[in-house]
C-alpha cells in the first residue's frame, strides 16, 4: 500500500517520471512531440505555472508550481495518461513495423498482471521532490540542462530541443514557453 502523499503549499516540485521498463521511447521526435503537447494540455487546463521540463530517452524531470499543491499528483497522472495513449494509438497503427512492434512488446505487462494483451508507457509511480528555495531551484534546472549531455546526447545542453534551456538562454519558446513566478 502506497502512504499518501502531502505536498506544501506554495511550493515548487520537481517531478521525475520514468517509463514502465526503462523503455526507451522518446528518441522519436514524434513521441516527444506528443508528450510536449500532453503536458502543455494539463498545463492549460490545471493552471500550474511550468518552470522547468527535460525529456530523456526513458524519463522527464519537470518543475511545476501546481495551485492548490494537492494537485499535483492529478497533473502527473493526466500528462502521463495522455501522452501514453497516444504514443500506444501510433505504436499500434504501426504495428507491422519491426521497430514499433518490438516496442509494443517491451511495453507489455505480463500475463500475471491482465489476461488480455495490456500495455503501459509509464511506471506507475513518480517522485516529487519539495524545492523549497530559489538555490535549490536552480540546482534542479541545472540538473535538468546538464542531464542530455552527461549522457552524451548531446555535446552542450543548447543542443538538445527536449527541455527550457533553449527557452531561458536562448529565447526560443518554439518547443514549449516557460512561466515565471508572480
Amino acid at each position: 500500500m502506497t502512504r499518501p502523499r502531502y505536498f506544501v503549499p506554495g511550493e515548487l516540485q520537481f517531478i521525475t517520471a520514468s517509463t514502465y521498463r526503462r523503455a526507451v521511447l522518446f528518441t522519436s521526435p514524434r513521441f516527444c512531440r506528443v508528450f510536449v503537447e500532453a503536458l502543455e494540455a494539463v498545463r492549460g487546463e490545471f493552471g500550474f505555472a511550468l518552470l522547468g521540463w527535460v525529456l530523456m530517452p526513458e524519463h522527464f524531470h519537470a518543475l511545476i508550481w501546481p495551485q492548490p499543491a494537492e494537485s499535483t499528483s492529478r497533473v502527473v497522472q493526466q500528462v502521463k495518461q495522455r501522452s501514453a495513449a497516444r504514443i500506444l494509438g501510433i505504436l499500434r497503427e504501426n504495428a507491422g513495423q519491426p521497430r514499433c512492434a518490438k516496442m509494443l512488446a517491451k511495453l507489455r505487462l505480463p500475463p500475471t498482471v491482465h489476461d488480455q494483451p495490456t500495455f503501459r508507457v509509464w511506471q506507475r509511480r513518480f517522485y516529487p521532490f519539495g524545492v523549497y528555495s530559489d538555490k535549490k531551484q536552480q540546482q534542479k534546472l541545472d540538473y535538468m540542462y546538464a542531464n542530455p549531455v552527461a549522457r552524451r546526447l548531446v555535446d552542450s545542453a543548447d543542443q538538445w530541443p527536449w527541455s527550457s534551456f533553449r527557452f531561458y538562454y536562448l529565447g526560443d519558446a518554439s518547443v514549449l514557453r516557460m512561466d515565471r513566478l508572480p
